[in-house]
C-alpha cells in the first residue's frame, strides 16, 4: 500500500467518525485503523447501526467529502487532550491516552498506535469541521481529496480485545484512490463470494461447524478428512527426503515451559488456560516449539547429530475473539504442518534453502506465484520480542543474506512483523483472483535456544549454542484449505479430490454391475462411489457436476456388454473414451500427485 493511498484510507475512517457524530450524537469512538482494503472504527453509538443504515452513514459521508472540510492538526500536552476528550465524553479516548502516558506503548495494541501515536507526554489530534478526533495522522489537507469509498459491513468486538470491557460495533468500509478500482475491486469481491470456501466447504460436504460444539471449531466429515490427510501426506513426501522425522506431543502442557519459552509473558492473553483439581496451572498449546526443545534437550548431542529435524501435524489452540473468526482463515483450532530444525550457525543457510526448496514444489503444484516478505522486528516496540538487539541484529542480517543468495531482487519489507523470537520469511501467494495472502514461513530463532540452554558438543568438545528454524509449509491446513478452495473455485486436482470417480447408473438393472465395478476400482486405490438412486441420468451428471467430482461414468447397457467406457470430465466439454480394462490403470493415472 503507498503512502497516499495509506493516507487516504485513514482520513475516510476520520470521516467515518465525523458523520457518526452528526448521525448518532454521543456515539463513542474507539479506534479507526487502515487495513488492507480500506479502513474501520470501532464505536459504541446511543443504539445499535444496523446494515440497513449504512447507506445513510455513508450518504452523510460523501455530504463532509463535499463540503470540502480542512482536516487540522494540533498537538497538545497529553493531560491537555486528556482533559479535552473527557469534556467530550470520549471515555474511550481518555482511556486511550492515559495507558500511554501511565505505561507508555507497551499497552497500546498496533491498531491503537494509529490514533494515539508513541509520544507518551505529547497528544496529536484533528479537527474537521466540528469533529475533533485523537489521530497522529498524517491526513488529507481537505476532505474533498478523500477517493472513492463505500461502507461495507459490520462486526461486533470487545474494546482492546478484552471480554470485560464493553462490546463495540466495528464499521467496515473500502477506499481507493478512484472509483474505477473501487469497481474492479467489488466486482472482485463478487466472484469472491461464488467461492467463499465456507459456501463451497457446504456444497462439496467436507467440514461443517456446530453451535454446540462452537464457533472456530470446524468438524471436518470423511471427505474433508480425505483432503487434508493427502495434503498432509504430500507435504511430508516433500520433507522425508530431507532427513525430517515425525515427532509426537500431547496438547497441553504446565505453565512452566512456555514461562521458560517467553510465551506466556508476552502471548499469556491469547492462551487456553486449564486449571487442575491439585491447583496446578496448564495451558492447551498455542504453539509446539517449545514441547519440541524438550525431545532435542532429552539427551546430549554431538556436532555429529546435527541438525536435528522435527516434523509433526498437529493441533494449537489459541482464544480468538469470537468476532474475528471466519470459517477456516480464522479458527480455534488450528492445524499446523509444524517443523522445527535444530543445527548450528554453520548450517542455517543449507536448512533454510532446503525448506524453500520444498515450499516452492508444495505451492508450485497448485499454481500459486509467490512472493516474499522479509518480517523484521520494530526496534521502536522492542519490548514485544525476546532477546537483544544484537541477537535481533544478528538473525536479520542472517536473513538478508540468505535472501541475496537466493536472488529475491524484490521483497516486501515487513517491519514490526516478525514472530516474538526471531525474524523470518514469509512467502505471500498470489492467488486467481489477484488477492495476496500470506502462506508458508520460515523463522530463524536464536532467543528460545538460549532460553532453553540447547547445546551440542562442538568438535573441540565444548558446549556450542545452537540455533532452531520453524517452518510451516501450509501455515495450517484449516487456511491453506480456505486458500485453496477459493483459488481454485472447488475444483480440486484429481489426486486431492475426495472422490475422484462416480459411476451413474441408468437403471436399477445396471446397479449389480456398476456395484462390481466400484469393487475393482477401490481395490486398486481408486476413491470412487455409486449413484444408483432412482433419478434420470441427467440429473445425475449435473449432481455430480454440482460436487467437482473430476470423472463420471454413466453405466448402462451398452457398458455392461463390455464397451468402452465414456468419461464426462469435470469442467470440459469432450468426454474421454477409455476401454473397459483401462479404466482404472487411467484413473490412477490421472489422479497421480505430483
Amino acid at each position: 500500500m503507498n503512502d497516499a493511498l495509506h493516507t487516504m484510507r485513514h482520513s475516510a475512517a476520520h470521516v467515518l467518525a465525523a458523520a457518526l457524530s452528526e448521525l448518532y450524537p454521543g456515539t463513542k469512538f474507539g479506534v479507526g485503523p487502515v487495513i488492507d482494503d480500506g479502513f474501520f472504527y470501532d464505536v459504541l453509538p446511543p443504539q445499535p447501526v444496523t446494515e440497513a443504515n449504512l447507506p445513510v452513514i455513508e450518504q452523510k459521508m460523501r455530504e463532509i467529502v463535499n463540503r470540502d472540510d480542512a482536516f487540522v492538526r494540533k498537538e497538545m500536552p497529553i493531560d491537555e487532550a486528556i482533559a479535552l476528550f473527557a469534556s467530550l465524553g470520549q471515555d474511550l479516548k481518555v482511556e486511550l491516552l492515559k495507558d500511554l502516558k501511565e505505561k507508555g506503548t507497551t499497552k497500546v495494541r498496533p491498531e491503537e498506535m494509529q490514533d494515539v501515536g508513541g509520544k507518551p507526554d505529547v497528544a496529536s489530534i484533528y479537527e474537521t469541521g466540528a469533529f475533533v478526533d485523537l489521530c497522529r495522522g498524517p491526513h488529507v489537507a481537505k476532505s474533498g481529496e478523500i477517493g472513492a469509498f463505500k461502507l461495507t459491513r459490520l462486526a461486533g468486538v470487545y474494546w482492546r480485545g478484552d471480554e470485560k470491557k464493553p462490546q463495540l460495533q466495528r464499521i467496515y468500509g473500502l477506499a481507493f484512490q478512484t472509483k474505477d478500482e473501487l469497481d474492479a475491486y467489488l466486482l472482485m469481491q463478487e466472484e469472491a463470494k461464488k467461492r467463499d470456501h465456507r459456501k463451497l466447504g457446504k456444497e462439496l460436504g467436507l467440514f461443517v461447524f456446530s453451535d454446540l460444539v462452537g464457533p472456530g471449531l470446524p468438524l471436518w466429515t470423511p471427505k474433508g478428512t480425505v483432503v487434508r490427510n493427502l495434503l498432509d501426506e504430500f507435504v511430508w513426501s516433500l520433507r522425508k527426503p530431507y532427513g525430517y522425522q515425525k515427532v509426537t506431543i500431547p496438547h497441553i502442557t504446565k505453565k512452566d515451559l512456555y514461562e521458560k519459552s517467553g510465551h506466556w509473558a508476552k502471548f499469556s492473553n491469547e492462551l487456553f488456560k486449564i486449571t487442575t483439581r491439585e491447583g496446578h496451572e496448564y495451558a492447551m498449546k498455542p504453539m509446539n516449539c517449545p514441547h519440541h526443545t524438550q525431545i532435542f534437550a532429552s539427551e546430549l548431542r554431538s556436532y555429529r547429530d546435527m541438525p536435528q529435524r522435527y516434523c509433526e501435524t498437529t493441533m494449537v489452540y489459541r482464544d480468538e475473539q469470537s468476532g474475528e473468526l471466519s470459517g477456516l482463515s480464522r479458527v480455534l483450532s488450528i492445524t499446523q504442518d509444524d517443523a522445527h530444525v535444530f543445527c548450528r550457525e554453520s548450517q542455517i543457510e543449507a536448512e533454510m534453502f532446503a525448506i524453500w526448496d520444498v515450499i516452492d514444489a508444495f505451492y508450485r503444484a497448485f499454481g500459486f506465484e509467490l512472493s516474499v516478505r522479509f518480517s523484521r522486528h520494530d526496534p521502536e516496540h522492542f519490548e514485544k520480542y525476546l532477546g537483544t538487539s544484537e541477537v535481533w541484529q544478528k538473525a536479520e542480517a542472517q536473513i538478508s543474506s540468505l535472501l541475496a543468495k537466493r536472488g529475491v531482487a524484490s521483497y516486501v519489507d515487513g517491519k514490526g512483523e516478525a514472530a516474538m523470537y526471531g525474524p523470518k520469511i514469509d512467502f505471500m501467494a498470489k492467488d486467481s483472483l489477484g488477492r495476496v495472502l500470506q502462506v508458508a514461513t520460515i523463522q530463524l530463532d536464536f532467543n528460545q535456544p538460549k532460553n532453553f540452554e540447547l547445546t551440542c558438543m562442538s568438535e573441540a568438545g565444548v558446549a556450542e549454542p545452537i540455533v532452531m528454524i520453524h517452518c510451516a509449509i501450509m501455515g495450517s491446513i484449516e487456511r491453506f484449505v480456505s486458500t485453496l478452495l477459493e483459488h481454485t473455485a472447488g475444483n480440486l486436482p484429481m489426486w486431492l479430490a475426495p472422490v475422484q470417480v462416480r459411476l451413474a447408473t441408468v437403471g436399477k438393472d445396471h446397479v449389480a454391475f456398476a456395484e462390481k465395478l466400484l469393487a475393482e476400482l477401490v481395490a486398486s486405490g481408486v476413491r470412487a462411489e455409486i449413484d444408483s438412486m432412482d433419478e434420470k441420468v441427467g440429473k445425475k451428471i449435473r449432481n455430480s457436476a454440482m460436487m467437482k467430482i473430476p470423472w463420471t461414468i454413466v453405466i448402462g447397457a451398452k457398458e455392461m456388454e463390455g464397451g468402452d467406457f465414456k468419461v464426462n470430465v469435470f469442467g470440459q466439454e469432450e468426454d474421454l473414451t477409455i476401454p473397459a480394462a483401462d479404466l482404472a490403470a487411467k484413473a490412477l493415472e490421472a489422479g497421480k500427485r505430483p
